[in-house]
């Protein structure tokens, strides 16, 4: 499977394991991402249309230190999936999508017809924190609630083929007690990217995580770590329907 993002430091944090804990499962997912910090749907769209090579390409959870434009990463391979996000601190205002999403997905249709266009959700700030209370909501579910709704529209609206939920997954899992963001925002080192990873595999494959056993992490987890974020991602599937 051949996986191709237009996103930013957040899918980052979603491929950062995803090739090798999928390498691990007997599964070959190569993921490809194209990365601006803080891309936002409408600056992909300009970048888009432009046919800016600006995007930094990250191979397999790794910098490659090579530049790319939207059309050039599109044409460069057989894509089975390609995924779009907004940048996180507009996933909330669904307004802020379009209609830029939809032309985007548009020109996914007609480079790479045979690809599914998934949708990364993207996830609340910690709770409690400045940069949440930034944005004006008093706490992660409120804020995660409003990304949800703004999410659901925007695979509704492009007609997309599914939802990874990495949201629900992080929101679940700060909830048991354990710290998934490293900086307020981003995903932690360690769990926090592993549940990332666990959700995207889960959702591009269908195949159980229940025992999965990746330990390669950039910062160590506990075993009690490891359990909640898989029971996290379980959680997502099994009550969500994804």
């Amino acid at each position: 499977m051949k996986v191709l993002s237009i996103g930013n430091s957040f899918s980052c944090d979603a491929h950062r394991y995803l090739y090798e804990l999928a390498k691990e499962e007997g599964v070959e997912i190569e993921t490809t991402n194209l990365y601006i910090g803080g891309c936002s749907l409408e600056m992909h769209f300009e970048n888009l249309i432009n046919d800016s090579k600006n995007y930094l390409g990250f191979q397999n959870g790794y910098e490659t230190q090579k530049y790319f434009s939207i059309n050039e990463a599109l044409l460069s391979d057989d894509w089975d999936v390609v995924t779009l996000q907004q940048a996180s601190f507009k996933s909330a205002d669904f307004k802020t999508y379009t209609p830029f999403l939809e032309s985007i997905a548009k020109t996914i249709r007609n480079l790479c017809p045979r690809a599914k266009v998934y949708i990364h959700q993207t996830w609340a700030y910690e709770n409690n924190s400045d940069l949440l209370h930034n944005l004006g909501f008093k706490s992660d579910e409120e804020m995660f609630y409003k990304i949800k709704e703004a999410y659901l529209s925007a695979v509704e609206v492009i007609r997309g083929y599914k939802i990874i939920p990495c949201g629900e997954a992080m929101l679940l899992a700060s909830k048991e007690g354990i710290k998934v963001h490293r900086d307020g925002f981003h995903a932690s080192l360690g769990v926090g990217r592993y549940i990332l990873a666990l959700a995207w595999f889960k959702a591009l494959t269908g195949l159980a995580i229940t025992n999965n056993s990746f330990d390669r992490f950039d910062e160590p987890i506990t075993e009690q770590e490891r359990k909640i974020a898989i029971k996290a991602v379980d959680v997502t599937f099994s009550e969500k329907g994804h």
